[in-house]
């Protein structure tokens, strides 16, 4: 007699199904685990032992044969021990076989029976609400399974006795309710920064668009503070970015509790972090900083001290969207939809663009380009704003704080996304939520220009030496440019300011 029940494997975010098979079958005492198993499914073998054991059952003395189907899908982490385990007391009769049935299965197991929390909960219980399934998953997990829907049936116990309690009928789990983050202090307000208005407007730009920031600067200028300030103007995520977000932080293991918060994810990587870390990869090809940012922002501070390889690891993903990370024997895609906010100094000494400064090494200029020179030109294209913060004087420090603070900045962001989200549901793009993810082909469509607009831009396009990319960004920076004042077309002066952004990036370029 086979018992089967059925739990998941991941590929990125995706919950593929896999039936767990076992049977007890007579021959050499043994147990053993097929089906393209990593070391810690093989390792599950003693942890379901010694759970079992403490659950008050015994194994047969009989050969038990685990397999994992489909054969040929790799099976990695510890979630299988829960449906390893389940399907073994099916088959020795500790529990009815017959109440598996139509349960998507998965948790760890301790030696002392407990059912300990893992990764990846959320995507599992879409995919079992998917295929009309119900949830068993471990008591700490539950809050989160709860967000898959408020009509999947969901089993969250603490231990297997009290699972098995459960399916004998003396004890009964209620459903779990979905758990929201407790909002933590909040952020840091834009009304601390005292001068640097420029800065100011063109970190509003940034977050009105979702557009790619590079700001340069002497150390102390404050770039650190105004990344860290962008959190706070920003929207808060809309319920189809709120799944995509954790459902990447589950797969990462990330949901501290399973608790949801709809605050748009800020990552801070150090300029050591690799290529594994910004993008993802390792042996389980696990989600990297680029994919724990999606829907949110990326701020890469001392952006020229990054592995070169690193930084050029992420063009790919700022373009598409997505990273695909290859292995021998599979693939797995992971949306990275986020916004890159970098902070540089000019050069290695900080100070070459400070009035009288002459640098000790070399030319102020040969300085210049030797630490700028470390990021590619490729990567600067990205960039859609880039500006100089200069060093804030002693008679901005002494001023009062200004009047202005992130929630009136934050109002006309709010406005101007919900001016994007609705044209570009209009024209059937409902997935897109902000100006820089627009493809080209619909740039005509929402960003048409009169004659002296494009006068402008042409004329630009051949001085500036723009790129395909660099004009189409442009227009997308224009685009939102308009939408901070509300305007239905793209003006002059518009056109104009989006220029000057990209300028200075094109200046920074050649110089390198």
């Amino acid at each position: 007699m086979v018992v089967r029940v059925e739990t998941i494997a991941f590929e990125g975010v995706e919950a593929r199904p896999v039936d767990v098979q076992v049977q007890l079958s007579n021959g050499a005492v043994a147990f053993a685990v097929v089906g393209l198993a990593d070391k810690a499914v093989g390792e599950s073998r003693e942890r379901v032992r010694a759970a079992l054991n403490a659950s008050g059952l015994a194994l047969p003395a009989r050969r038990i044969t685990v397999n994992l189907a489909p054969a040929d899908m790799p099976k990695e982490g510890s979630h299988y021990d829960l449906p390893i385990a389940l399907a073994v007391m099916a088959a020795i009769g500790a529990i009815p076989a017959d109440a598996l049935a139509g349960f998507t299965i998965l948790g760890e197991l301790a030696l002392d029976g407990t059912i300990t929390a893992v990764a990846g909960v959320l995507p599992a219980a879409v995919s079992a609400n998917s295929r009309g399934h119900g949830l068993i998953c471990p008591e700490a997990c539950g809050p989160e399974a709860a967000w898959a829907s408020s009509d999947i049936e969901i089993l969250a116990p603490r231990s297997l006795i009290q699972l098995a309690n459960h399916f004998r009928g003396t004890q009964v789990m209620s459903r779990p309710a979905p758990a929201i983050r407790a909002q933590g202090k909040s952020y840091p307000d834009l009304r601390d920064i005292k001068g640097q208005e420029s800065a100011k407007r063109a970190l509003e730009v940034a977050a009105a668009g979702g557009h790619n920031l590079l700001m340069s600067g002497p150390p102390g200028s404050g770039k650190s503070m105004l990344a860290a300030r962008l959190p706070s103007i920003l929207p808060p995520l809309s319920p189809r970015e709120l799944l995509e977000v954790s459902m990447i932080h589950s797969v990462a293991g990330a949901l501290a509790g399973g608790e949801l918060t709809d605050r748009r994810p800020f990552r801070a990587p150090h300029h050591s972090a690799s290529m594994a870390a910004l993008v993802g990869g390792g042996a389980n090809a696990r989600p990297g900083e680029a994919s724990l940012a999606h829907n949110g922002v990326l701020f890469l501070d001392e952006l020229p001290e990054f592995q070169a390889q690193a930084l050029d690891s992420l063009r790919q993903p700022m373009e598409t969207g997505e990273i695909a990370i290859a292995r021998v024997h599979h693939r797995v895609v992971y949306p990275a939809r986020f916004q890159l906010v970098a902070a540089m100094n000019p050069c290695r000494c900080g100070h070459a663009d400070d009035p009288g400064f002459s640098c000790r090494r070399m030319p102020n200029e040969r300085c210049i380009a030797t630490y700028q020179g470390r990021i590619s030109g490729p990567m600067l294209d990205r960039f859609d704003l880039s500006i100089n913060v200069p060093a804030v004087s002693a008679s901005d420090l002494i001023l009062p704080p200004p009047t202005e603070g992130s929630a009136e900045v934050g109002a006309r962001v709010a406005r101007a996304r919900d001016i994007q989200t609705r044209r570009f549901a209009s024209i059937g793009l409902p997935h897109i939520a902000c100006n820089s993810a627009a493809p080209p082909n619909v740039l005509e469509t929402i960003a048409p220009l009169d004659s002296a607009a494009a006068a402008l831009l042409r004329e630009a396009s051949d001085r500036l030496r723009l790129t395909a990319r660099g004009f189409h960004r442009v227009l997308k920076l224009a685009r939102t440019l308009a939408d901070l004042e509300g305007a239905e077309n793209i003006g002059r002066q518009h056109l104009a300011e989006a220029l000057g952004y990209r300028a200075r990036g094109l200046n920074q370029s050649q110089a390198a």
